[in-house]
C-alpha cells in the first residue's frame, strides 16, 4: 500500500465546475446493466456486482461557439459557457488558454475542497503534476501557422510562446497558487492521469513534498475534434481537468476535514506492438496491483475502463481475467465524451462521487491503455462517507 490518500477533489467538465456538478451529472443520467459478454473470465468464475449500473451516454451540446473554424461536427462534450474570468478574475489569465485555463481553475477548486490554506509556511512543500497528451493542441499548432503566414519574425506575438510548451498548465497553476514543491507535467496520452498519480505518489513516498494535486487535462478545440473525427473514433471529443489534492495518511496539518479516498497501489507496463502482447502486460499489471494492494481480488465490484465502443473490451477483458470475476465496468467517455489524458481523472473523480455504501470500504479499478502497448493500473479504496457534497 502506498500509504497516500486524497483528501480533496476537484473538476471542470461538461458537467459544470467543482464535485457536485459532476456528482448531479452523473445522478440524471439514465443508466442500463450491461456486462460485455466478450469479457470472458476463466471457468467457474462468477461476475461480480455492488455497483450502480453503467450509464446510457448522455447527450453531446452545441460546440460551434467555441471556434471560428470549421468543425467535422456541431456538436460534442465541452462547458461552452466556461469563463475564466469568472473564477480568477481578469488579472493575469488574459493570456491562458484554455487548457491552462481548466486547469488553473481545477487546482483551486481542489484545494479548497481539502480545505488547505496556501502559506509561506507550506507552499515549498506543495507541488502539482498534471497529465496530458501534448499540451494545448490548438495552441501549439496556431503558433507554428503564425510562424508562418506572418512577417518573419516581428508580428508573431512572443506572450502566445508560453502556451505552446507542454508544462504551461502546471506552471501557471503553480504560480496561480502560489505551490513551490514539484512541479512536473506528464504526457503520455491515455495512460497521462494514472501515470500523474503514480508521479505523485512517488514524490510524497520520498519526502520530496508533504502533498501534491495530482491532475490531467484536455481541451476542446478544432484539432482534437478533427482528430477524433478522422481516426474513427465512435465518441465524440470531450474536454475536461480533474485534480485531486493527495497527502501522506499520517500526515495530519494535510489530510484535511476528511479523507475521501486512500490509493492503494498502481502498476504500469508495455507490451510491444500492442494487441496480445499489451493484453498480457495489462494483466500483469492488475495482479501486481492487487498483490500490493493485499486484497481479494474478489472485493473489486467495478473497473473504470478508458475504453469507448460499445464492443470494446481492450481494457475490461484482460482485467478480469487478471480478476478472475467479472465486475461492472463503467466507461466515463459516455458521460463526457473522449477525453484523452483526462479519461482516467474522470473515471477516479465519478468513482468518488458515488452515494456512499455501507460496506467498510469500496474497492475500484482503473485502468488504461495506450495504442503502443503501454498499460497502466490503480486500485482505489473510497470510504463510505466520501461520496457527494455540496461543496
Amino acid at each position: 500500500m502506498t500509504g497516500v490518500v486524497i483528501t480533496g477533489w476537484s473538476t471542470v467538465s461538461p458537467a459544470g465546475v467543482g464535485r457536485a456538478a459532476l456528482a448531479a451529472a452523473a445522478a440524471t443520467v439514465p443508466a442500463v446493466a450491461t456486462v460485455p459478454a466478450a469479457a470472458t473470465v476463466p471457468v467457474g468464475a462468477s461476475a461480480g456486482g455492488g455497483w450502480p449500473v453503467e450509464p446510457l451516454p448522455a447527450a453531446p451540446v452545441d460546440v460551434t461557439a467555441l471556434s471560428d473554424e470549421p468543425l467535422p461536427t456541431t456538436t460534442g462534450h465541452a462547458l461552452v459557457d466556461f469563463d475564466v474570468r469568472a473564477h480568477l478574475g481578469r488579472k493575469g489569465t488574459s493570456f491562458y488558454d484554455r487548457a491552462t485555463a481548466l486547469a488553473v481553475v481545477a487546482c483551486g477548486d481542489a484545494l479548497r475542497d481539502a480545505a488547505v490554506q496556501v502559506d509561506d509556511g507550506n507552499r515549498a512543500r506543495l507541488g502539482v503534476v498534471l497529465g496530458t497528451s501534448l499540451g494545448s493542441f490548438r495552441s501549439t499548432s496556431d503558433y507554428t501557422r503564425e510562424t508562418l503566414v506572418q512577417d518573419k519574425p516581428y508580428l508573431v506575438n512572443p506572450v502566445l510562446f508560453p502556451n505552446t510548451v507542454m508544462n504551461c498548465a502546471a506552471g501557471q497553476a503553480a504560480i496561480r497558487h502560489g505551490l513551490r514543491g514539484v512541479n512536473a507535467t506528464v504526457a503520455t496520452g491515455p495512460l497521462a492521469f494514472l501515470d500523474a498519480l503514480r508521479y505523485g505518489t512517488n514524490a510524497i513516498a520520498r519526502g520530496y513534498v508533504d502533498a501534491m494535486l495530482v491532475g490531467a487535462v484536455e481541451e476542446f478545440s478544432p484539432h482534437r475534434a478533427w482528430t477524433t473525427s478522422l481516426t474513427g473514433q465512435p465518441v465524440p471529443t470531450g474536454e475536461a481537468a480533474a485534480v485531486f489534492l493527495l497527502a501522506r495518511a499520517d500526515q495530519s496539518g494535510w489530510v484535511g476535514p476528511r479523507r475521501e479516498a486512500e490509493v492503494l497501489a498502481l502498476a504500469t507496463a508495455y507490451g510491444p506492438g500492442g494487441g496480445p502482447a499489451a493484453d498480457r502486460a495489462l494483466t500483469g499489471c492488475v495482479t501486481r496491483a492487487v498483490r500490493r494492494a493485499g486484497i481479494d481480488p474478489a472485493e473489486i465490484t467495478c473497473v473504470f475502463t478508458g475504453e469507448t465502443g460499445p464492443e470494446d473490451t481492450d481494457e475490461f477483458a484482460p482485467a478480469c481475467a487478471a480478476l478472475g470475476h467479472v465486475p461492472a465496468r463503467m466507461r466515463v467517455s459516455r458521460l463526457f465524451g473522449r477525453c484523452d489524458a483526462a479519461t482516467g481523472g474522470l473515471a477516479l473523480a465519478t468513482f468518488l462521487a458515488a452515494p456512499p455504501t455501507d460496506a467498510a470500504g469500496r474497492l475500484a479499478l482503473l485502468t488504461a491503455r495506450s495504442p503502443d502497448g503501454g498499460t497502466a493500473v490503480a486500485i482505489v479504496r473510497g470510504w463510505p462517507d466520501a461520496g457527494p457534497a455540496d461543496r
